[in-house]
């Protein structure tokens, strides 16, 4: 990244990648998969 403000405006998309669409083949699926009541899932 070029900044600091460059490297912050792309973490969140990042994280919602990491969490939420990576495949990890020990837990069969994204690791938030995992997780109950995350925000949003229970609406």
């Amino acid at each position: 990244y070029r900044s600091e403000a460059a490297r912050r405006a792309a973490l969140p998309a990042w994280l919602h990648a990491y969490n939420n669409h990576r495949h990890h083949t020990a837990l069969g699926g994204p690791p938030a998969s995992r997780v109950p009541n995350l925000s949003g899932q229970n609406s």
